[in-house]
């Protein structure tokens, strides 16, 4: 390791990575449930599953964020986007980057590593867990 100090703060970039993570996710959850009849329309599912959807982004941002059973909300979060991953390649036909450079799978894949971090450390130490141990 080339700066062995910064190793310090790894429990500060694993918050900063789970609040990142958190409110993305949370924000898509929040337009799947703000309008779900065009949100459905707009992915191509159900009404019901959109509502589902949006419930579980939420729920998973809220564990991921404040660190509450951090690792279980993570691995949901990638279930969700390897959902996001396939509808975008196999269904719509969408390349990694997309027609504009923003609308590709890009952006899953990266929220999908971002979790599997967050699956693997567990989140860090500074979370609601820990400050109730």
């Amino acid at each position: 390791m080339i700066f062995p100090q910064l190793a310090t703060f790894t429990d500060v970039a694993l918050l900063l990575l789970r609040i990142m993570v958190g409110v993305v996710i949370l924000t898509s959850g929040w337009n799947h449930l703000k309008n779900p009849e065009a949100r459905s329309r707009d992915i191509g599912m159900s009404k019901g599953f959109t509502i589902f959807l949006g419930t579980a982004e939420i729920a998973g941002s809220l564990g991921v964020i404040f660190g509450v059973l951090a690792q279980l909300a993570a691995a949901g979060l990638i279930l969700i986007m390897l959902g996001a991953i396939q509808k975008k390649i196999f269904t719509w036909h969408t390349g990694f980057w997309g027609e504009s450079g923003t609308n590709g799978w890009s952006y899953d894949t990266m929220l999908l590593v971002m979790n599997l971090i967050i699956v693997t450390t567990g989140g860090g130490n500074l979370s609601l867990v820990k400050w109730f141990e």
